[in-house]
């Protein structure tokens, strides 16, 4: 795969890349609310049997845990690609990481959402791996800001509230972004880029 190829990749969407029966539990976890939302309803929208949802999903909870596994790995995945993207630049790789960042909290808006929203409703040695891959994200950020810090290209005397503060505005796209709205993901993505670098005073020049 070339460079332009991986780009194109982790930038690429085209729903939310779920099964069928997934689909359904989000789609009634987003109208209901996790806790609103029964078994029965997840089978009669997906058109199955309770005992045929269970045969695929032990559990209200596996259906959940499933869809947010999915979205941990699946903003891993493109995080990851956009930073080899942008290679040993630091400030190309707020840049990317940002945009990667937001567009899947635009895109993926639904996923992102229960995912951020519902680690209340996950129990046990699930709300521990979740926890445990939204630390390993968040430290990418961490990564660059304290690597810009470092390196004289960034001037923020405080990169780990800085990472924090990025990644939470970032994320935050989630609870309000519709699409159709006054800007695309892509624009608003290139907004953020900019708020971005005068969070952590880089040079605010336009991506070349």
């Amino acid at each position: 795969m070339t460079e332009t190829d991986a780009g194109v990749a982790w930038r690429a969407y085209s729903g939310s890349g779920l099964p069928p029966i997934l689909r359904t539990a989000l789609a009634c976890f987003m109208e209901h609310g996790y806790h609103g939302t029964t078994i029965r309803t997840v089978a009669s929208r997906a058109e199955l049997s309770v005992p045929g949802l269970y045969y695929h999903y032990a559990s209200k909870q596996a259906l959940l845990v499933a869809i947010v596994s999915h979205a941990m790995e699946d903003l891993w995945r493109r995080s990851t690609a956009a930073l080899e993207e942008a290679g040993d630049d630091v400030p190309r790789r707020l840049d990317l990481l940002v945009e990667c960042l937001v567009l899947f909290h635009a895109y993926q808006r639904d996923l992102a959402f229960i995912a951020y929203s519902e680690i209340r409703s996950l129990t046990g040695e699930a709300r521990t791996t979740y926890i445990a891959a939204r630390d390993r994200q968040q430290r990418l950020m961490d990564r660059v800001i304290e690597d810009g810090v470092a390196r004289g290209e960034f001037t923020t005397p405080y990169p780990r509230e800085t990472a924090r503060a990025i990644v939470t505005m970032c994320t935050g796209v989630s609870q309000w972004y519709r699409a159709g709205g006054e800007h695309s993901p892509q624009e608003l993505a290139e907004r953020y880029r900019v708020m971005t670098r005068m969070t952590t005073g880089a040079p605010t020049a336009a991506r070349p």
